[in-house]
């Protein structure tokens, strides 16, 4: 089973609707985003399963203060925040439970707590996902296999070091600040990635800043085998419909390139591509306006 959502619901806006209901309309699946940050009630999330069908998945993160404050140490607080993020679980009724360790943590200096910390706690049908931003060593691989973890990465980068029949992965790309859009190459990539491997579930969550149209294109892509336009034109027209949303003028080619390159644009009727493509032939010069671009790389064809 495939499951392909966003992180968060918040800015999925549809005129007249809850945004969490418009957005269930559309996906089976998001990640609650905003448990990494604070703590809702039971009220709280009762109300947003009731806002979903019965076949909606929710995935939950783990507040940061379990990672970020009391380093995955086995003590009341570290028990205390589990406990209420299993039971948020059970109210929506999430399999998956997410944790984020920061770059600068070193789970091999506590790999014992670690191990004492996850070992004591009844999960239930909840899985724990861990999502290591640091080092991953030949010991913490062990302790995620013994324990049953599943190793949450960012598959368009790097696949998990631990086998298991259920993945879970945050799709950020190669941005800077969450400023990436997924061309048709990298979805089709992540697509092959997940059905090279005989999983019995796949949980994607994209994020950053065209999050739900990333998710989008890809779910219309399993059930058509066609990617969807993301404009209304082609080519350099294509190009710029997506530089008029923000790009500010005057500007240099490197800038451009680097605060729009980022974008996909309809290069063809099949082929959707990072507008980087084409911004990376402009000649070295300041251009005053968006006409004097396309003009530019009329002369690069």
């Amino acid at each position: 089973m495939l499951y392909i959502g966003a992180g968060g619901w918040a800015y999925f806006q549809v005129p007249g609707m809850d945004s969490l209901t418009a957005y269930a309309k559309a996906f089976n699946f998001v990640e609650v985003n905003s448990t990494f940050y604070t703590n809702p009630s039971i009220e709280m999330a009762r109300s947003w399963r009731r806002r979903v069908p019965d076949d909606f998945m929710f995935s939950v993160r783990c507040h940061k203060d379990l990672t970020h404050k009391y380093m995955l140490f086995p003590c009341k607080e570290s028990h205390e925040i589990l406990a209420r993020s299993i039971r948020i679980c059970s109210e929506l009724r999430s399999e998956i439970l997410h944790i984020q360790t920061p770059p600068s943590f070193s789970p091999d200096e506590k790999i014992k707590g670690i191990r004492d910390l996850f070992s004591s706690i009844d999960l239930g049908h909840v899985k724990l996902a861990w999502e290591i931003r640091g080092s991953m060593t030949k010991e913490t691989i062990e302790l995620m296999h013994d324990i049953g973890i599943i190793h949450s990465t960012d598959i368009s980068k790097e696949m998990p070091s631990t086998d298991s029949d259920i993945l879970y992965s945050r799709l950020f790309g190669h941005g800077e600040h969450n400023l990436y859009q997924f061309d048709d190459a990298e979805l089709l990539d992540i697509d092959k990635k997940i059905s090279d491997k005989n999983l019995e579930k796949a949980y994607l969550t994209f994020h950053g800043a065209r999050m739900y149209a990333d998710a989008a294109r890809l779910k219309v892509y399993k059930k058509t085998r066609e990617f969807p336009d993301v404009t209304k034109s082609k080519g350099l027209e294509s190009l710029k419909s997506v530089l008029e949303e923000d790009a500010k003028f005057p500007t240099t080619k490197s800038e451009l390139t680097e605060k729009q390159g980022w974008k996909v644009f309809d290069l063809t009727g099949t082929e959707r591509v990072h507008a980087s493509i084409l911004l990376n032939k402009l000649p070295d010069v300041k251009f005053a306006h968006i006409e004097e671009v396309i003009e530019a790389l009329k002369k690069q064809n």
